[in-house]
């Protein structure tokens, strides 16, 4: 609790290190981790705090070039980003260090983490879906065990994996009834499309268990963003474009096919990917639908899906207050939710919360709901 209000952070994340997932596999997937060995890289922090450790990552994509140079530096990844904050978080909060975790969230006034895995998804680019879904299940118990030190602190998500509908739904039952799993992530891969009907028990698995989807779009790893490759090997072009035109897409895909209306009780928001082109892109998709169609009939206007109550999606500091006011003077205020990007580098640890109460013009109502009170609905309530 910050200032009175109790704080739902809705995107925050976790790395854990190959070694701790491995812990956790099936025995009768054991045996295929020698496959996974060369997608094992020593993680960028491999020093004292985290033992050197490894991550596994598939297909990392760098961005050399700098923009109004005409060749890409070697030397430059793209992943030289500047830490944001004024300290930096305790060790291990993203491996195994939910003790160390939560005393970073009290020092910074969270009550509740929504923890989104990194890196290791990058499995779905795997030619083989039988080894994404091995991990998968193996995050899961490691979640189980994470976020059960600290059961009211700390929630996830339930991967489910598009390239296996059978396993994701097994994982789903699995697991929908805990309390540390509070939404379905889909894990597209390269190829499937959101709307694909196969996709159908998923969707209907997570409504039999009040369980919202989330969209949250990648940089560097498969699945990548669309148009990944169009950004001119440049990461300042692929990082505003990335995540934006991820849950544009991931949005409209939604609820063009219909699947709000298939499932009157489904929720459904995107998560680090902006929040002021929302107004704009209810109002294309409107035109779009009367215009060039190609969708299911819908029951009412594309926009009026984003302020029915169903529809929710993260802040980012940067955008401002007055950001904020537009959007809510188009949408309402019962959509957009608290965020801090925890523990990495955009967030501006530990000042995070201290940082959007800082807004003076939003009312107490507005303060409540933002911190806590639209999470709150959004995510199931374990």
């Amino acid at each position: 609790m910050r200032n009175g209000f109790q704080v739902y952070d809705s995107d925050t994340h976790v790395l854990p290190a190959a070694e701790v997932l491995e812990r956790y596999v099936d025995p009768s997937f054991r045996p295929r981790l020698a496959e996974l060995a060369r997608y094992r890289v020593t993680t960028r922090a491999a020093n004292e705090a985290s033992g050197g450790l490894h991550n596994y990552r598939v297909a990392t994509k760098y961005y050399r070039r700098i923009l109004g140079e005409a060749e890409p530096r070697e030397t430059h990844s793209g992943r030289e980003s500047n830490w944001r904050g004024t300290r930096m978080p305790r060790p291990d909060v993203q491996d195994d260090g939910a003790a160390n975790r939560v005393a970073d969230m009290d020092d910074e006034g969270a009550d509740v983490h929504f923890l989104i895995p990194t890196s290791w998804v990058s499995l779905c680019g795997l030619d083989d879906p039988a080894l994404e879904q091995g991990m998968i299940r193996a995050y899961h118990r490691h979640m189980a065990d994470f976020c059960g030190q600290h059961p009211t602190r700390l929630k996830g998500l339930i991967r489910a994996s598009a390239r296996d509908v059978a396993g994701a739904v097994q994982e789903i039952r699995a697991w929908g009834n805990s309390n540390w799993a509070v939404a379905v992530q889909p894990s597209l891969g390269l190829k499937t499309p959101l709307d694909h009907p196969d996709l159908e028990p998923i969707w209907r698995a997570a409504a039999d268990h009040g369980l919202p989807i989330i969209h949250h779009s990648s940089t560097w790893n498969p699945p990548y963003y669309p148009g990944c490759d169009d950004m001119w090997d440049n990461i300042f072009l692929g990082r505003m474009a990335s995540h934006p035109w991820g849950a544009m897409r991931f949005v409209a895909a939604f609820i063009g096919a219909g699947i709000y209306d298939r499932y009157p009780d489904l929720r459904m928001g995107v998560l680090e990917c902006g929040f002021g082109w929302l107004p704009f892109w209810g109002r294309r998709m409107d035109e779009q639908y009367d215009y060039v169609g190609s969708t299911a009939t819908l029951r009412r206007k594309p926009s009026e899906y984003l302020s029915a109550g169903r529809f929710f999606c993260s802040i980012e500091r940067q955008e401002g207050e007055d950001m904020f006011h537009a959007v809510t003077g188009f949408l309402g205020d019962n959509v957009l939710m608290y965020a801090s990007d925890y523990p990495h580098s955009e967030c501006q640890f530990p000042n995070s919360i201290d940082n959007i109460l800082a807004w003076e013009g939003l009312s107490g109502e507005q303060r409540r709901k933002l911190l806590w009170d639209n999470a709150a609905r959004f995510f199931k309530d374990a």
